[in-house]
């Protein structure tokens, strides 16, 4: 049976009044990348408030690879509902925020021992990261990479590259903060800490193994140990940026995994809260454990809600075997976009890691063009780049294959539109 059924024209309209709402009530900062309200979803599907069923390729910007509405993460939370909502952990604490502190010090690369701090989101994540790598070297910059994402509070604005619409007119951005082209030679860091900043003001070096918002980016091989290398010789640093590209997306649990690094900091999100807000910042006890008393935390970080569906996530990656099926999607989506390349013209490159893969599209008019028509025929996606011309696709690993040609078989037939205008 078809996952995609469209009873109404995309969008109904149940949509096109909730449209006309949201537009009176929410600032049009927080764009609308399709217009239809969500009634319902499961494992990879969404269903409308018109009764309309749309593959799901873009998984809440990575954040379901185990999929909508996972069974184990559904008991869970149903389970910690009956017994308190929150307590905040630094007044009242609980056994569940300690036990997924113990869960990701044993995933994290290395064999260190290890120490975790949880929160709301990536962005405060990185943040938090940053704050420990400067107070445990005493030391003030930070170097980041073009084309990198970290978020888009302040301090993240700072490390994340793409100026429209992220950046523009929010300026001016926290200084000391170095910007160093991506997937280069690492010994052009060396050139960097002669005539940019001195490697001794350096407090962190903030890396994504595989970038993201930048286009799906992978380096190549033995970059990022290569750059870890130079971090250790100078006493900075080495951040693992894992928001995006974690928990099963490349085939591994961490990306950085695909090379023999350990990092000192990496900073997980999205997919860890399998759909509730939730970030960690894991990282060398000794390290961690620098910061004074009262000097981490928040109000809501690691939420006893975050918190068990964040155990039932990894325990559903672990079971279900997701890493492998990662690769599996990936092979399933490289065979068929780099067929598409020999006959399409207007694809540019294929690119990816496991399950985090993308296309290149000649520009950014033709990108939109396809997610348009993709979604109005049931498919979800959404778009990456600085340049906004790169498809990706962040589905739940829990896609059937079924499902995985279906959605193929539609970007097929938006790319054939596509040449033939």
């Amino acid at each position: 049976m078809s996952s995609i059924h469209l009873k109404t024209p995309v969008p109904g309209p149940l949509s096109r009044a909730l449209v006309e709402r949201r537009a009176a009530a929410v600032p049009r900062g927080v764009s609308q990348l399709t217009p239809i309200f969500v009634s319902h979803s499961e494992g990879a599907v969404i269903e409308d408030v018109d009764g309309n069923r749309f593959l799901d390729f873009a998984g809440g910007i990575g954040c379901l690879n185990a999929g909508h509405r996972e069974p184990g993460v559904v008991a869970a939370l149903h389970a910690q509902a009956d017994r308190f909502l929150h307590t905040c952990f630094m007044v009242t604490p609980y056994e569940s925020y300690v036990r997924l502190a113990e869960k990701l010090n044993a995933l994290a690369p290395g064999r260190t021992p290890k120490k975790t701090l949880l929160l709301n989101s990536g962005a405060e994540a990185v943040e938090n990261a940053i704050k420990i790598a400067r107070a445990y070297t005493r030391r003030p910059a930070v170097i980041c990479f073009e084309d990198a994402f970290h978020g888009r509070t302040l301090l993240t604005l700072s490390l994340t590259s793409k100026t429209h619409p992220y950046k523009a007119g929010f300026e001016p951005f926290p200084s000391d903060v170095y910007r160093v082209p991506y997937g280069q030679p690492a010994a052009l860091l060396e050139d960097t800490f002669q005539r940019v900043v001195a490697a001794e003001s350096v407090a962190a070096l903030i890396a994504e193994p595989v970038q993201g918002e930048g286009g799906f980016i992978v380096p190549p091989p033995g970059w990022v140990t290569a750059v870890a290398e130079v971090c250790r010789k100078h006493g900075i640093l080495f951040i693992a940026d894992e928001v995006q590209s974690g928990f099963a997306r490349t085939g591994k649990m961490f990306a950085i995994e695909h090379e023999d690094i350990e990092p000192d900091l990496m900073v997980t999100a999205k997919s860890l809260g399998g759909g509730l807000p939730l970030g960690a910042v894991t990282g060398k006890a000794e390290i961690m454990d620098h910061t004074g008393p009262g000097a981490l935390g928040g109000t809501f970080g690691g939420n006893p809600l975050c918190c068990e569906a964040a155990l039932a996530v990894i325990q559903a990656i672990e079971d279900g075997g997701l890493c492998a099926r990662a690769l599996h999607l990936g092979e399933i989506f490289r065979r068929r976009v780099l067929e598409w390349k020999g006959r399409f013209p207007l694809i540019r490159d294929v690119r990816g890691l496991g399950a985090m893969q993308a296309f290149e599209l000649a520009d950014s008019a033709s990108t939109k063009a396809l997610t348009l028509y993709c979604y109005e025929h049931g498919l979800i996606l959404v778009t990456a780049g600085t340049y906004g011309n790169v498809v990706r696709v962040l589905m739940p690993l829990v896609v059937t294959d079924a499902q995985m040609d279906e959605a193929l078989d539609v970007m097929e037939a938006a790319l054939k539109i596509l040449e033939a205008a």
